[in-house]
């Protein structure tokens, strides 16, 4: 009994990995079902067992990093709102993005045909959330900016230094050094600014 519950979850893991690959290639408005059926050597109805939709597709694609976003956000909302707190929330969102960097590129890259659907809806939310996690609304604009452009790099310096040399964990480790000194410098403006 358990090998084929297995074997649909391979099968399933298989048709999210195509669809992702395809997505990338052509665009998610320029890809069908049955194209990805065909790259599967599968069956439409093949397919449809586990996805009646591309936006079924999408949901799953995205469901897995909200999940991990999700975690996050539960995590940093039991910690105290310290330097070291947001520190750790950048390179856990850090460790995340390198995870699931197909799954962001593929958000990033087709923002105008995903613009309607409520996955990436949800997704933006999220990220939205991780940027009050970040800030502090009661510090100067600068502080606020600083906190928010330390999320920004991380996020899209994913995308931004994609092409650029160096190995991708120099390039990942250099993306949390700036955001971090992001962070401290948004910090450190605050600490100065409270000390009598």
């Amino acid at each position: 009994m358990s090998k084929p519950q297995t074997r649909r979850k391979d099968t399933r893991e298989r048709i999210l990995d195509v669809a992702l690959e395809l997505f990338l290639e052509r665009g998610y408005d320029q890809t069908s079902l049955r194209e990805i059926a065909e790259r599967l050597d599968v069956t439409k109805a093949a397919l449809y067992y586990h996805f009646r939709t591309k936006e079924d597709i999408l949901d799953a694609l995205v469901g897995g990093i909200g999940e991990r976003l999700d975690e996050l956000i539960a995590w940093a909302r039991t910690q105290p709102t310290t330097l070291e707190t947001r520190r750790e929330l950048l390179r856990r969102l850090n460790e995340a993005l390198e995870e699931w960097a197909p799954v962001f590129q593929f958000l990033q890259e087709n923002q105008a045909a995903l613009r309607d659907r409520s996955a990436p809806k949800t997704f933006r939310d999220r990220m939205q959330q991780l940027g009050t996690l970040l800030t502090d609304p009661d510090r100067p604009v600068l502080d606020r900016v600083r906190s928010l452009s330390a999320l920004f790099t991380v996020y899209f310096g994913t995308f931004a230094i994609s092409s650029m040399d160096g190995t991708p964990e120099e390039k990942r480790a250099a993306l949390l050094q700036v955001a971090w000194e992001q962070i401290d410098a948004a910090h450190a403006a605050h600490a100065a600014h409270s000390d009598p």
